[in-house]
């Protein structure tokens, strides 16, 4: 089989959509090393983990760049347009559009390529505030035409295929639901000097809350730090994250509130140093107002930390029945549950659950279902 995949978030991106996207060529070279793989790119850069992921594939993964003087500079329309006359030339079958769209013009162009679609969450239909107008207006353009030219569609959660369903009247039997898994290297265990070296580094305290997310309006990090005040002094917050606007908010309520010594806001953290940073945490508060799915949790699960998520989207479908769950405004519940985890015997619990759950969502169950859903398409069922 001949897959190419619109492979810009995973040259370009570090995070979120980026982090997805490597996931999902890794996996597929991992557990389906004979097929044949072409990742289309809008321009090259900088990027160890794609780089290596495609070093490893024995020429089996190619990176492909526009090629034409004027698709070279017209980079952003050449993803979007141009690229499907090269796909029909390099004789991909399917395409699979990795993060929430697809060339607009797959269907009329390259109607002999099959195509599908990752969609990853619709948040900025649920919390329009928090996106700029015209930026909501394009994304909704894109996501709708992806979802209804694709041959199918793939969703990282059953609170992202009801969305889609609903909101852009796709029929639910056009969607599956592939969770991803989480990189293994947060279930791996961590050497005691280890811990110490990242201990010093970041001046972690004794006992902590860990929290990990962009510090924005829509992670709802000012619910955690609200619920400090109605826990014991020794407990302290960590969260670690890129500051937005929005952390303004976290700062002035700290200062009015005496928090300062207990709240530590960490940015720019190395990858390789998060894990160690959970391994070190009491408890992992996730109060986000909306997600496609939350990969943070399952990263804390791994590392054997008890989780406390917000009610509302799609977290119990990370976090398992073994986690706690709050309205993300419910400041007193949020300080009740950390108390509830900090309990030897029902830490010791969560620890137990939460790996079992944690081990539902691997790598291979993850390229399996993606690789069906790549059959179907080529079937016409």
């Amino acid at each position: 089989m001949k897959i190419g995949f619109d492979g810009k978030r995973a040259a370009q991106n570090f995070t979120g959509l980026g982090n997805y996207s490597r996931y999902a060529l890794e996996a597929l070279l991992k557990y389906y090393p004979n097929e044949g793989y072409n990742v289309y790119i809008p321009k090259d850069v900088n990027n160890a983990k794609f780089d290596e992921i495609l070093a490893g594939s024995n020429g089996r993964m190619k990176k492909c760049l526009p090629l034409s003087g004027c698709a070279r500079k017209f980079k952003s329309f050449w993803r979007v347009w141009g690229v499907t006359k090269t796909l029909v030339a390099d004789g991909v079958q399917v395409f699979h559009g990795l993060s929430n769209e697809l060339p607009l013009n797959i269907r009329s162009v390259s109607p002999g390529v099959k195509s599908v679609v990752t969609v990853h969450d619709v948040i900025f239909r649920r919390l329009p505030q928090c996106y700029p107008v015209i930026d909501r207006k394009i994304y909704d353009f894109k996501f709708r035409r992806a979802c209804r030219n694709a041959d199918h569609v793939i969703a990282v959660s059953e609170c992202t295929k009801r969305d889609i369903v609903k909101d852009y009247g796709i029929s639910p039997d056009k969607v599956s639901v592939v969770y991803q898994g989480c990189d293994p290297l947060f279930a791996q265990a961590v050497a005691p000097e280890r811990i110490a070296e990242v201990k010093q580094k970041y001046s972690l305290p004794e006992k902590f809350i860990v929290s990990v997310g962009t510090i924005e309006e829509r992670k709802n990090l000012l619910s955690v730090v609200k619920a400090l005040l109605l826990l014991p002094q020794d407990i302290h917050l960590v969260a670690v994250g890129r500051r937005t606007k929005y952390t303004a908010l976290v700062d002035k309520f700290v200062a009015e509130n005496g928090l300062q010594d207990r709240v530590h806001l960490l940015h720019g953290v190395p990858y390789l140093d998060l894990p160690v940073i959970y391994r070190c945490a009491d408890v992992f508060a996730y109060m986000s107002l909306y997600e496609g799915f939350g990969i943070p949790l399952l990263e804390a699960l791994n590392s054997r930390v008890p989780v406390v998520a917000a009610t509302g989207s799609c977290l119990e479908e990370a976090g398992g029945p073994g986690s706690l769950y709050v309205a993300p405004f419910d400041v007193e519940g949020i300080a009740s549950a950390v108390k509830q985890c900090m309990q030897p015997a029902v830490k010791e619990k969560m620890v137990l659950d939460g790996v079992e759950w944690a081990s539902r969502f691997t790598m291979e169950q993850f390229a399996y279902q993606t690789m069906e859903c790549y059959k179907k398409v080529l079937s016409g069922k």
